[in-house]
């Protein structure tokens, strides 16, 4: 089976105005990618406004275009009104369901935090504390759920996940210890290594590390711009291949 280039990128945070560079490698990847993926905070705070522009800096991006939201996009508007602007330039906000493209299975959450391994915070204690653990739980379900239907629905083999919030603590090393627990949680892996998908892309860790391997070895990519930016000055989106 022939591989298929991805091009993806996260943490855009776009408020007035698109960066040209941005804008250009919206362009670029028609030549360098089969399909583009944005890993969430595509907006800085949820504004109608910044969706707007980022749609109109999209528009001329031609492949297949598929994004998860972050939590600065949740931060003012319905989601539903940010989901319609972002859809006037072709761009999917995946929701709970799975997207396929060219045999290859795409699945997509926000995600949650909640720290990863025996140091994840637990369900016990305050009502908070219990909804907060149950959301990260929640977020999980959504790919499962997806992953299930991609094999018994669509009988697709290789799949791809999309989040925003990190799965495992290797791609979030380099960020304050402090707010490691905010920046994801290894709940959001177990169902990506049962079904054994064949790559996780997410952001979040503005300061963390490009890449790391869930327990059973799928490979993970922080597709966050500035760590993008941290690597090559110049790079403004990464091309993976699966």
């Amino acid at each position: 089976m022939a591989k298929m280039r991805i091009a993806a990128l996260g943490d855009l945070h776009i408020r007035d105005a698109v960066p040209e560079p941005l804008r250009q490698a919206f362009t670029e990847v028609n030549d360098r990618a089969d399909v583009l993926v944005l890993c969430g905070d595509l907006t800085d705070h949820g504004f109608p406004k910044e969706a707007e522009a980022l749609a109109e800096a999209l528009a001329p991006c031609r492949i297949p275009k598929i994004a998860v939201f972050g939590n600065h996009d949740f931060e003012s508007s319905p989601p539903e009104e940010i989901t319609k602007i972002l859809g006037r330039s072709g761009l999917i906000v995946f929701a709970t369901e799975p997207w396929v493209l060219d045999g290859v299975g795409f699945v997509g959450a926000k995600g949650f935090a909640g720290g990863f391994g025996r140091h994840a915070l637990q369900p016990w204690g305050e009502h908070t504390v219990k909804q907060f653990v149950q959301d990260a739980v929640n977020e999980g379900v959504i790919l499962e759920r997806a992953l299930h239907r991609l094999k018994s629905e669509h009988g697709v083999e290789r799949a791809v996940a999309v989040l925003h919030y990190a799965p495992i603590r290797e791609t979030v090393e380099g960020e304050p210890l402090e707010v490691f627990p905010f920046l994801g949680s290894s709940r959001l892996v177990d169902p990506l290594d049962r079904f054994g998908v064949a790559a996780i892309l997410h952001a979040h860790a503005h300061h963390g590390a490009p890449e790391g391997r869930t327990p059973q070895g799928i490979p993970v990519y922080n597709v966050s711009l500035p760590v993008l930016h941290h690597v090559r000055a110049d790079q403004n989106y990464r091309i993976i291949e699966v």
